[in-house]
């Protein structure tokens, strides 16, 4: 299977089953990816994080199994299964795995022209 391509359109699906965890990993997949935002969805395996960085646009995070650590302009957060947070744009934030996790990001690049 292509990891970078999109989800195939009007195919059923179960979210927290079309990515696996990997190892020592933290893996991504494409649900949707278009010039005006994506949506993604990805899986942590326990002790990887990602390193803190910024992005120009809002970003809504749900987890969608297990419980993220999430830290947002240094303010720490506990995501746990349903829970969900915008990061706001600009914010430097990073996620870390005391356990697995698995979640989806959805960000929307338009309406920013302000």
């Amino acid at each position: 299977m292509n990891e970078k391509k999109e989800l195939e359109k009007g195919v059923t699906h179960i979210v927290v089953e079309i990515i696996e965890y990997v190892p020592n990993a933290v893996v991504s997949r494409t649900i949707i990816k278009k010039a005006t935002g994506n949506i993604t969805v990805s899986s942590f395996d326990a002790g990887e994080e990602l390193e803190e960085k910024m992005s120009p646009f809002d970003n809504y995070i749900q987890i969608i199994h297990g419980t993220a650590e999430l830290s947002i302009d240094k303010k720490k957060f506990t995501l746990n299964l349903g829970q969900g947070i915008i990061i706001p744009a600009h914010a430097i934030h990073s996620f870390n795995a005391d356990q697995q996790f698995k979640m989806i990001s959805t960000i929307i690049k338009s309406g920013y022209e302000d």
